[in-house]
């Protein structure tokens, strides 16, 4: 009750002061599209689609530092999965410069909120090689991917055991394919990947956010006319 009087948050998607996101932007958020599973996981589960609302709510994690919405977006990613005793929670690390200019790993944060509701270790397995960021980067350029390396130690922490990798949005599967070609040398059972969003193609592209909104408000507006 404190720490929410002196830090009060808003919804990423409206603006509204309280949780983030709120009941109605959070009935509003559209699912992840499915879509390809990237080499080398054994699958990809993602919880939002990354455009509209469900962007909001991950850019404000990843580019503002905005963690309100970190316990909402951590519990449906968790809820996506039923990973077995025994297996490891890691994430695709962003580079130690962008860790440093934006003071945290938005990544990071969300494998190890996932890892709390599971009970699960989290651990470090991976380092990202410095190069450019795949945001922004051309559909073509950005299939090459970043580059990682296994962490000395990973093989003892994660080989012979499932590893659940975890990032914040997949787009072409790049990022996820390369990490997981980074751990393979570690040798863990089975590799799946799990992230707070995923971009859809664009001809099934969500709404808009202020779209989505009206539309709700319409629709209310219809139910509470009827009942005169």
């Amino acid at each position: 009750m404190l720490l929410a009087a002196l830090l009060p948050t808003r919804c990423a998607g409206c603006g509204a002061p309280g949780p983030s996101p709120c009941a109605r932007c959070a009935r509003l958020v559209a699912r992840a599209p499915d879509g390809p599973v990237p080499p080398g996981l054994a699958a990809c589960r993602s919880l939002v689609a990354y455009d509209g609302l469900g962007r909001a709510l991950v850019t404000a994690l990843k580019y503002r530092r905005d963690r309100a919405a970190l316990g909402w977006t951590a519990s449906g990613m968790a809820a996506l999965l039923a990973p077995p005793p025994g297996t490891v929670v890691t994430w695709a690390p962003t580079t130690a410069a962008r860790r440093r200019r934006r003071g945290f790993d938005q990544a990071e944060l969300l494998a190890r909120a996932v890892a709390r509701r599971w009970r699960l270790p989290c651990r470090p397995l991976l380092d990202r090689r410095s190069g450019p960021p795949q945001t922004g980067r051309p559909l073509a350029e950005r299939r090459t991917g970043p580059r990682f390396v296994a962490r000395p130690g990973a093989r003892r922490l994660a080989g012979g055991r499932p590893v659940v990798l975890v990032d914040d949005v997949v787009t072409t599967g790049s990022t996820l394919a390369a990490a997981a070609r980074a751990l393979a040398v570690a040798g863990p059972a089975t590799v799946v990947g799990l992230t707070a969003a995923r971009t859809p193609p664009p001809a099934t592209s969500p709404r808009s956010v202020s779209a989505r909104l009206r539309e709700v408000e319409d629709s209310s507006q219809v139910t509470a006319g009827s009942g005169r």
